[in-house]
């Protein structure tokens, strides 16, 4: 079966687990095309590949190695034909500390966690802008919105990707584009495998997160959605 070319394509990295595995399988159950950065050693859980591998397009990307980013969006636009949306799953969550001797978690943390989605989003707006609604969704973390523990540099991370996310969407309006910060708290994933002040029943579930994001994919461009927090706990403000 060849590819529609009118299909809706979504690049997302981060896909191999947690909250980017869940999203594709959402994507492809919504009828979206999906290219998928892939870490070397990493792989696609062998179910998403049920429901039509002609839709799953896999490239070599390394949020870490910034010369993998260009051959990704270049490889996914002569595929497919396009891009209709952008999702920066991809991140890490090590501990950065105000009292830290140098900078070096920082440095990292900044590096995949703010500038590898501004690196990709640069690249990627020339084809998003060409379908007259194109769509970035930045996974952030409601870390990006308040503090609530010590480690700084993730916060700062954070409320970085926050800020491009609400800079991109003024600055692409006009061209239809759409960027929506989705800001989760504690997930059931393996990022939140250290945690043991939360029982993991009751932290969100991958699968809601992605069904959040596939409805911000889903609007119109007359109902942008800026950010959206999602939390498992009730908070006094976020």
């Amino acid at each position: 079966m060849g590819f529609e070319m009118t299909r809706r394509v979504a690049m997302i990295s981060g896909g191999t687990r947690g909250i980017g595995a869940a999203t594709c399988l959402q994507l492809l159950h919504d009828g979206w095309a999906l290219s998928v950065g892939i870490r070397p050693g990493r792989e696609l859980p062998p179910h998403l590949f049920d429901t039509d591998p002609e839709r799953i397009f896999l490239h070599p990307f390394d949020a870490a190695d910034r010369a993998t980013h260009a051959p990704w969006v270049a490889a996914t636009a002569e595929r497919f034909g396009r891009i209709d949306a952008l999702v920066n799953c991809a991140g890490i969550d090590g501990p950065a500390l105000l009292a830290d001797a140098t900078e070096e978690a920082l440095d990292e943390l900044w590096a995949i966690n703010s500038k590898t989605p501004l690196h990709l989003i640069q690249l990627a707006l020339p084809h998003l802008r060409k379908t007259g609604a194109g769509r970035i969704v930045n996974v952030a973390s409601l870390s990006g919105l308040r503090v609530k523990n010590a480690n700084v540099g993730y916060a700062m991370s954070k409320f970085a990707l926050v800020a491009l996310t609400h800079a991109v969407r003024q600055q692409e309006f006009d061209h239809g584009v759409r960027c929506t910060a989705i800001c989760p708290g504690f997930v059931d994933t393996d990022m939140t495998g250290h945690v043991t002040a939360v029982p993991r029943d009751e932290m969100t579930r991958p699968a809601d997160v992605a069904a959040a994001i596939a409805f911000v994919l889903s609007l119109p461009n007359t109902a942008s959605i800026a950010q959206l927090p999602i939390n498992w706990r009730a908070e006094d403000t976020v």
